[in-house]
């Protein structure tokens, strides 16, 4: 027959064991939200240090094709090249200065989803080249 002093420890022990899950349990929660909110701060302070640098970056493209207008040849073929280039890279600088890398993620996204053959193949072309130069 079992002692009943015995039933007492075994049930004390069970108590004990569960008080110690609980409180494991807890304190894993705990470490698992504060893991969380540090990678979401780290990630909004990526996004907007991203942001800031393509806004520079923006701002020197945009800056580049007011040079290219003032130093190339007004007329001619030349000058009607150096025209279409300082227009596009006006436009591309506005953007960057514009929009943030969700916009931009979200505009490449709907690009490749519209167009979801060229996309693989410029990703495959892409792929290519990385893996003849990691080659070298």
């Amino acid at each position: 027959m079992a002692n009943p002093s015995n039933r007492g420890d075994a049930g004390q022990t069970r108590e004990q064991a569960e008080a110690a899950r609980s409180h494991l349990q807890q304190a894993g929660s705990e470490a698992k939200q504060a893991a969380t909110s540090a990678a979401s701060d780290l990630a909004h302070s990526a996004e907007a240090k991203t942001d800031d640098a393509l806004a520079s970056m923006g701002q020197r493209m945009s800056t580049a094709a007011g040079s290219l207008r003032q130093a190339a040849p007004r007329t001619g073929a030349v000058g009607n090249a150096a025209g279409a280039v300082a227009d596009r890279l006006e436009s591309c600088g506005r953007y960057l200065q514009e929009h943030g890398v969700s916009e931009i993620t979200d505009d490449i996204t709907g690009a490749v989803r519209r167009n979801p053959l060229p996309a693989l193949a410029i990703a495959f072309g892409f792929g290519l080249v990385l893996g003849m130069v990691a080659r070298r």
